[in-house]
């Protein structure tokens, strides 16, 4: 007669801990809905400055700046930032600290170009504070979804 013996335990996640997949997958799907407010922030934002007089008009070649530009460069952004963060899910063993530490000086660094830009002082100020929109909204959300599932 042959025993079975039923006693072994199934490996599996640790307890609270989800497998390396889920995590990326759900913190993309974090990324993407953190992507779409900051284009609906940054948009509204930038809809705001125009009722209120600012014109978006770039000195070199006399443009001006429509709304959808808004949205599509904070989307792109945005969602360069979910890479930044899916990566160092994946690679670094404090990701939420080291994506803070990347997206705050990157964030510093896109505040050259409005600066720079000779624009007249209304737009300057409106896109200064347009870099910071979609910044208020990704790294709190990016860097507390990277806490969570690190853990």
């Amino acid at each position: 007669m042959t025993s079975m013996d039923d006693t072994g335990v199934v490996a599996g996640p640790a307890a609270g801990r989800t497998s390396r997949p889920h995590r990326l997958r759900g913190l993309a799907i974090t990324g993407f809905i953190a992507t779409l407010a900051a284009v609906a922030a940054t948009t509204l934002a930038a809809a705001l400055a125009q009722a209120v007089g600012v014109d978006f008009e770039v000195p070199d070649g006399g443009e001006t700046i429509p709304l959808s530009g808004f949205a599509v460069v904070t989307g792109f952004f945005s969602a360069v930032g979910v890479a930044i963060a899916v990566a160092l899910l994946r690679w670094s063993a404090r990701p939420a600290a080291r994506f803070v530490w990347t997206a705050v000086p990157l964030t510093a660094i896109s505040l050259a170009p409005p600066l720079l830009s000779g624009a007249d002082a209304a737009t300057t100020t409106a896109l200064l504070g347009l870099h910071l929109v979609p910044a208020a909204v990704m790294i709190p959300i990016l860097a507390r979804s990277l806490r969570a599932r690190s853990d």
